[in-house]
């Protein structure tokens, strides 16, 4: 099948591209705007793939976008474009109107004017909220509590619109919260890796019992094409690890691997409207043949191993524009948090 995949560049889209290329016979067009997180070093082993063309644009573009289908033959879309990070949202939550909401009607309505015969798009867990007992199925009621969530929810519902008015053959997939190689460093699992790295804090938000279920990147994709194939238009399939654990567990297991000690875990501030817990059931994808087979122990090291092993690459994004997004983001509050747990120490 010929294929656009818009936000190739990313983490997620960067592993689908390339499991795309490598186990089928598809052609992919890469269409990324390489906004901050996007990273063509990521897709360096197959930038000259011959079944693999990258374009630099993006995906709410009209004209670039009907362009590229006609262009290409375009028979499939796949949307893992987007604005991601729940922090982010929180201070610039028009940017993820913008990416999110609009770029995913603007891409919707190309696809369907050229007569793409299949669209999947890429969603999250988080769009049904937090969810204190049980877990999230696809019939559950959209419940977004951050501006991120809110834009994901906002697509999804416009893309099960264009089945339901169009018979457009759309599925969506949420995925669960999602780790492994090449993952921007904003983000909870390679933050706290490459700070341990550098021993330094590990801003951990509110008392640390966050509850996430995570899911490996290559489950994910896997998970993503086999949906792409097998999945019944119009449906939603949830895409979890079945690895629910505590953020304070997660952040005392990455400094386990790295055998750095507990003193670098520092309580700080929590975010604004934090989601006590997301989990989800995936009976529906378990059913169409899918499960994940990578265990949350063994993806975690293999995951710490590869930042150990690449520090070049996150070392370039560190020193860059992240290096002032941190500050503004951790400095304040890990400071703080120093402050109240010097204060306890002298309590007891």
């Amino acid at each position: 099948m010929r294929i656009l995949l818009t936000g190739g560049a990313g983490f997620i889209g960067s592993h689908l591209v390339r499991r795309l290329l490598k186990g089928s016979d598809d052609q992919v067009v890469n269409l990324d705007a390489l906004r901050y997180s996007g990273n063509l070093e990521n897709l360096a082993d197959v930038a000259s793939h011959p079944r693999y063309t990258f374009v630099h644009g993006d995906m709410a573009d009209a004209p670039l976008v009907r362009r590229l289908l006609r262009e290409h033959r375009i028979e499939g879309v796949i949307n893992c474009a987007a604005e991601t990070h729940v922090d982010r949202s929180i201070t610039d939550p028009l940017a993820f109107t913008r990416t999110d909401v609009i770029g995913t009607a603007v891409l919707l309505e190309e696809a369907k004017q050229a007569g793409v015969r299949r669209f999947l798009q890429v969603s999250t867990d988080e769009v049904y909220g937090s969810v204190e007992q049980g877990h999230s199925t696809e019939a559950d009621p959209l419940a977004p509590r951050s501006p991120y969530s809110a834009s994901k929810a906002g697509a999804d519902l416009l893309v099960q619109s264009y089945w339901t008015t169009y018979q457009f053959p759309v599925v969506i997939t949420r995925g669960s919260n999602t780790y492994g190689p090449n993952q921007y460093p904003e983000k909870f699992i390679p933050l706290f890796i490459t700070n341990a790295l550098d021993d330094q804090p590990l801003p951990l938000y509110g008392d640390g019992r966050y509850r996430r279920d995570w899911l490996s990147v290559l489950d994910h994709c896997a998970g993503i094409h086999h949906v792409f194939l097998h999945g019944k238009p119009g449906e939603v399939y949830n895409l979890g690890g079945g690895n629910e654990r505590e953020n304070i567990d997660v952040a005392r297991a990455i400094l386990h691997h790295l055998g750095k000690p507990a003193s670098l875990i520092r309580f700080v501030q929590d975010r604004p409207g934090h989601d006590r817990r997301y989990a989800v059931s995936c009976r529906r994808l378990e059913a169409l043949g899918w499960k994940p087979s990578v265990p949350f122990e063994e993806g975690l090291r293999d995951t710490v191993r590869w930042y150990q092993s690449n520090e070049a690459w996150w070392r370039k994004i560190k020193s860059g524009e992240f290096a002032a997004y941190y500050r503004r983001m951790y400095e304040r509050r890990i400071q703080e948090g120093a402050g109240l747990q010097a204060e306890q120490g002298t309590s007891r």
